[in-house]
Parts: structure tokens; sequence; C-alpha cells
């Protein structure tokens, strides 16, 4: 299946997501922006990445240096409000269990960063624009 990468760049860490045309998650985590380079090549030679869906927020100059060596075209997204979607996103995962789900949905905070959360919906926003995947097998 061909799939896109979806990142979401951070100043230390960076949030990841493979994600098929269909809009399904494949794989997703949070890598060290040192190691990033070496998860891509990992996943690139496990999948048929087609393309990276770059979030064009933090850092996301030095992280399009970090990946200016690897073989795939590189697209920028407009990550606007994807951490509070990401936090709705990673909640649907993952409801609160306990006297967690009498907090309203918009109190809760997520107990890890979710940055391969926010990754999904940038690789999502990407097929959205209309970006297809070559075809689906």
């Amino acid at each position: 299946m061909k799939t896109v990468l979806g990142v979401d760049p951070g100043t230390r860490k960076v949030g990841y997501a493979l994600v098929g045309g269909d809009g399904t998650t494949l794989a997703r985590g949070i890598e060290d922006i040192t190691a990033f380079v070496d998860r891509v090549d990992r996943l690139a030679a496990a999948h048929c990445i087609v393309a990276i869906a770059l979030g064009g927020g933090t850092n996301v100059q030095s992280v399009r240096q970090v990946l200016a060596g690897v073989a795939l075209p590189i697209d920028l997204v407009d990550e606007h409000e994807t951490t509070l979607e990401a936090r709705t996103l990673y909640f649907a995962d993952n409801p609160p269990r306990g006297w967690r789900r009498l907090i309203p949905a918009g109190l809760l905070l997520p107990p890890r960063p979710i940055d391969d959360y926010a990754a999904v919906l940038i690789a999502r926003r990407w097929l959205a624009r209309g970006n297809t995947l070559l075809g689906t097998s």
C-alpha cells in the first residue's frame, strides 16, 4: 500500500505518522530529531512512501535540512490548530477511565506528548488537499 509520512517538527523531537491513502494510520511515534533520518530510512525500506508531509510550524527549517538527504518529495502543510485536534484524536483512541471520564473533554490533558497524533493530522491534511498516492496498491 502506498503511504504518506506526516511529520510534526519540534525543537528537539519530531512526531511522525505513516498514513495510507484512505487515511488509516499504519504507524506513528515520536523520535529525537538527531535520530529521525534513520527512522525515515527504516520506514521507507519497509513501506512504499510517496511523499513526506511536513508541518510548517516550529523548527520546520531545521527538520527540512535533516530530511534533505532523503530521496522523497517533501511538501509543506499548514499545521494550524493540529495540537488541539490531536488532543481530540488522542482521547478518541484512549478514552479517559475512572474519575477522569467525568472531566469535560476540553479540560483533559494527555499524559504524554501527542506530536505523533499531530503528524497523523498533517498527513491527512496533505491527502485532503487532493494529493494522490498514484494509485492505492
